[in-house]
């Protein structure tokens, strides 16, 4: 049977209501009025874009120019974003902070990032998928997950955000939000340097490796401990006198109180010489490293300076056999999925510095900047 007039005509509103709602338009209310009361099946395209527009407004937090720190950071509320063709639309429900967070808002990144203000930080997340764009064939709506999303446009902050679906990893019932969203810069950064720049093997083949890793409290090093261990290596570690404790539980062999003489110099205390080291504290000059490092040890420095880049083209130049090998992250979900896989069978956890409600996202903020947080910070909505 053909519809009736009066049927098209609410039809006709409902569709133009979602098309202005997607292109940033405010709708006639009238036309929200019929389209919430239309008689259309509940899996209709239209209906559930029109459910969605209804809530279109979030909660975030972002900051309108470079500078200011915590007190930079804004509450404001915006548009849910609307996932394009290949990218998930996720309620969020963990978000962590990186050290890479608060260096973009302090302008270290310029002239790259951000690309535009205003901007809403943050890439790490965990959540619920609520939507999917036309392309998305691995995830749907109610799927758990975890997802890096782009530096260049951020969006962790906040009560909803957009990823592609390339660079999200389902996430089992056994990993928690917060574990999830906790992996992929810090868990990924650790992954690379040591698989890709050490080149160990985590099934424990090879041969034996003797490695350092500074920083191992933090979020990158925590991590890189537990993963060096899965290969067949020889973990110095260096932190704080107050985290000793929790570094050798996570299955350092030795561990360093970076304060000491002895920790200041990169000493092995049994006497080893390191084939690499994962660097994950603060710069530190080569003449520190060269003296502790193997025939062919390597310095892989996870953010690189002006002076490690110097140092890196020097060594190159010079033909040396000892070298200093800058890390860029290159995330990618095959080894995310990893990563939440170790998770789910025990053989990776996240060590939790404090949570933060996405109301006080400025505390987290502040806890960040200050460099001493052990494990990582958990921002939830």
């Amino acid at each position: 049977m053909k519809p009736n007039f009066f049927e098209k005509t609410r039809a006709s509103h409902a569709t133009r209501f979602v098309r202005a709602t997607h292109h940033g338009f405010s709708p006639n209310p009238l036309a929200l009025a019929l389209a919430l009361s239309l008689s259309i099946p509940e899996d209709s395209t239209v209906l559930s874009s029109v459910k969605m527009a209804a809530k279109d407004i979030m909660r975030a937090v972002q900051f309108n120019s470079y500078g200011g720190g915590p007190a930079g950071l804004k509450h404001v509320e915006v548009p849910v974003p609307t996932p394009n063709k290949g990218e998930v639309l996720l309620k969020l429900e963990a978000t962590t902070l990186n050290p890479v967070d608060w260096k973009i808002q302090k302008g270290m990144l310029r002239p790259f990032l951000p690309r535009k203000f205003p901007y809403i930080p943050a890439t790490d997340v965990a959540g619920e998928v609520i939507g999917a764009g036309s392309e998305v064939k691995n995830f749907k709506a109610g799927d758990k997950v975890v997802a890096v999303l782009s530096h260049l446009n951020g969006g962790g902050l906040a009560e909803y955000a957009v990823a592609k679906e390339s660079l999200t990893a389902a996430r089992p019932s056994e990993v928690s939000a917060a574990e999830g969203a906790s992996l992929p810069v810090a868990g990924l950064t650790a992954h690379q340097a040591l698989t890709k720049s050490a080149g160990i093997k985590l099934d424990g083949s090879g041969q034996q490796k003797n490695i350092l890793i500074t920083a191992a409290s933090g979020g990158v090093g925590h991590y890189a401990v537990q993963l060096a261990k899965l290969g067949n290596t020889h973990v110095t570690a260096t932190c704080g006198a107050r985290n000793i404790e929790l570094v050798k539980s996570l299955g350092a062999d030795e561990v360093l109180d970076y304060k000491t003489p002895d920790g200041a110099a990169l000493r092995s205390p049994s006497g080893r010489k390191y084939d690499a080291v994962i660097h994950c504290a603060s710069a530190m000059p080569w003449s520190t490293f060269e003296p502790n490092l193997g025939a062919d040890g390597k310095v892989i420095d996870i953010t690189p300076g002006a002076s490690a880049m110097l140092t890196f083209a020097l060594k190159k130049l010079t033909f040396s056999k000892k070298q200093l090998v800058p890390l860029l992250m290159i995330p990618k979900s095959e080894n995310l999925d990893f990563l939440v896989k170790l998770v789910k069978e025990g053989k990776l956890k996240t060590v939790i510095d404090s949570k933060h409600p996405l109301s006080r996202a400025e505390d987290a903020w502040a806890k960040s900047i200050d460099g001493h947080a052990t494990g990582k910070i958990i921002v939830e909505p």
